[in-house]
This record gives structure tokens, C-alpha cells and sequence, in this order.
């Protein structure tokens, strides 16, 4: 059976391919599209979200949520995502917003879930820690919590912290603090799946269809990682929903995983101890099968009108 989720994202270049990876699986079950504000202002990212379920020909409703983190403000990502947060690509409007904000929205598909729902975040936490930190009975409803979020090693917006988990740590803590599994795609993974220029030529060749052209064209106006040498760059979100869809393509190890709130250097640092004298609360994603992932993505997106 699909697994039923709600997509938690940004749409961000990365977020754009996962949606349209997430809406191009059967294994999965979108129960609704959240969006915040993070790689792009609240006023951009909402459209974009809407605007790819649109292409993607699906009926999902999306719902428009924190454009601010629980404390501060969110701090946009121009230089990777452009002004209008999918590389400069112009897509054809999709249709207004679903009612309701995106907090409501998960709790009200929470209460009502005939099974547990996994809780798929693509960029800050904040709209699913609005929900579940306000009604915290509706955890036994949540079956995971799949994150693309933290850094072992470095960060990627300062020395210590990962975008996503630098633009709410409080929310990132309210997650891990629920008493459910968070598994975590983060940069040590995601920087595995580098999108280089002949990957990206593979995919061209699989087809004529709007929404592969449209995958193609975002992820080519991404600048190269300088961090990772100028080659390509990464694609971070996909990695969660290819976590969901096909598990085999990684390997994981348990671990306990905590975020620094302190202002300061280290703010929005992710730490991970595996030494065993804390209870483990997460699934860390560890290596990733690049060629397999690169061919399952240019796959379900030649599946798309």
C-alpha cells in the first residue's frame, strides 16, 4: 500500500525536484503539500508549490504556511535559487491555495488519518513544528519523520550549520523532542548526489515531456557547488523522497542527534553521537548509490506529463 505522507518543502530548485519525484511515485500517497518560507520568500515559494503540482497534472492540495521561523526571520538563498526560486524557470501559474494554513492542515489530516501519516520535510521546520508542538496527542497519528536537514561535517549557509536546520532550530529541536524517529538526509548524504552535467544530459534524452524538461531546465541554472570542487551540484530534497521509495538505494545507522540553539557561531549546528550513552532518536542516512538514484529520478520524471 502507498505510504500516506504530507510534503513539508520550500520550493527551492531541490524542492521542486522532489515534489515532482514524490508526485511521480505510486509508493507514495500525497496527502497535501505544506509550504514555508526559506530558500525564498512566503510570497514565492507558496506559487511555485502550486504551480508544480499543476504541471505534474495532480490533485493535491497545497496549503501556505509560517513565513517567518518561531523566532527571527527566514533568511532568503538568491544567489543558489535566483529571485523567483527555481533557477529564473518561469512555469505556468497553478491554481490558488487550498484554505486553511499548513499547520491546520496536518493537524486536521492527522486527526482524521485512517493509519499513520509520515511527515516529510524538505526545509524548515517550522510549519510541522507549529502543528505538533500545539496538539502534541496527534503524535501517535505520525508514523515517521523524514527530514532533509543538518551537517556532521560542515554547513552549507555558515561553517557549522546546514540551511534548513540554521533557519529554525528551535522547530528541528521541537521534532526531535516528540519521541519519534526522525530520520535525517543530511549534507554528508545529499552532497553524494551530485548532479553533474552528464547526468543531467541522461536525463534529457529520456523523453520530451513537460515536466522532465522542466526538472532539466531547474537543476541547469543551479550554480556548481564550489564546496564540492565545481562539478555540480547537489541535490539535496530528492534524497528524502527517494529514502521513502526505494530504501535500498542507502545505508543508515542509528544515532542521537541534537541542534545547537545558542546564538551565536554554532547556532543551527546538528551533532551526532553514536557513542550509545544517549538514547538514539534518529536514522541517519549515510552513503547513497548516486547512479541508481540519478536513473530512479530521471525515470519518474519521464513518467510525468
Amino acid at each position: 500500500m502507498p505510504i500516506p505522507i504530507i510534503l513539508d518543502c520550500d520550493p527551492g530548485t531541490d524542492d521542486a525536484l522532489a515534489i515532482l519525484l514524490a508526485l511521480a511515485s505510486p509508493e507514495l500517497n500525497v496527502l497535501a503539500i505544506t509550504v514555508a518560507g526559506g530558500n525564498v520568500g512566503l510570497e514565492i515559494t507558496l506559487p511555485n508549490a502550486l504551480a508544480l503540482v499543476a504541471l505534474a497534472g495532480a490533485r493535491v492540495p497545497v496549503h501556505g504556511g509560517a513565513d517567518n521561523p518561531l523566532l527571527g526571520e527566514f533568511l532568503p538563498a538568491h544567489h543558489i535559487h535566483a529571485d523567483n526560486g527555481l533557477g529564473g524557470v518561469i512555469l505556468p501559474p497553478g491554481p490558488p491555495p487550498a484554505p486553511g494554513i499548513a499547520a491546520d492542515a496536518i493537524r486536521d489530516i492527522l486527526r482524521g488519518a485512517p493509519e499513520p501519516v509520515t511527515l516529510v520535510g524538505i526545509g524548515p521546520a517550522t510549519n510541522l513544528a507549529l502543528a505538533l508542538a500545539t496538539e502534541p496527542s496527534l503524535a501517535v497519528h505520525v508514523r515517521d519523520i523524514v527530514l532533509m536537514s543538518g551537517g556532521w561535517v560542515r554547513g552549507n549557509i555558515t561553517p557549522a550549520a546546514e540551511f534548513n536546520a540554521y533557519s529554525d532550530p528551535e522547530a528541528l529541536a521541537i521534532l526531535l523532542g516528540t519521541g519519534h524517529r526522525v530520520v535525517f538526509a543530511a549534507l554528508d548524504l545529499t552532497d553524494q548526489a551530485l548532479a553533474t552535467p552528464a547526468r543531467l544530459a541522461v536525463w534529457r534524452s529520456l523523453g520530451p515531456g513537460r515536466c522532465l524538461r522542466a526538472a532539466c531546465d531547474i537543476q541547469v541554472a543551479v550554480p556548481p557547488s564550489a564546496r564540492l570542487g565545481g562539478q555540480g551540484a547537489p541535490l539535496h530534497d530528492p534524497c528524502v523522497i527517494a529514502w521513502l521509495v526505494r530504501p535500498d538505494l542507502f545505508t543508515a545507522f542509528p544515532a542521537h542527534v541534537s541542534v545547537d540553539l545558542a546564538a551565536g557561531p554554532d547556532r543551527g549546528r546538528t551533532r551526532l553521537d553514536r557513542s550509545g550513552r544517549t538514547a538514539d532518536n534518529a536514522l541517519v542516512l549515510d552513503t547513497l548509490d548516486a547512479d541508481r538514484f540519478f536513473a530512479l529520478l530521471g525515470d519518474r520524471f519521464a513518467s510525468l506529463p
